[in-house]
């Protein structure tokens, strides 16, 4: 069974666990409808991705 030969120091394991921690989404603002949505994600309010039209817009 391994056991460590000294203790680790709560210093020490906090900067070993700093970079575990969750993040938030990310978002972008759209160039075309301003509106907020994922980097390399489809907007779904126009259907477009990168300049081209991918969707039909489905009007309510």
């Amino acid at each position: 069974m391994a056991v460590p030969k000294s203790k680790i120091t709560s210093s020490r394991r906090g900067m070993r666990r700093s970079h575990d921690r969750l993040e938030g989404a990310t978002y972008i603002e759209d160039k075309d409808s301003g509106e907020l949505r994922r980097p390399h994600h489809i907007d779904l309010k126009t259907g477009k991705y990168r300049g081209r039209q991918v969707l039909e817009v489905k009007e309510d």
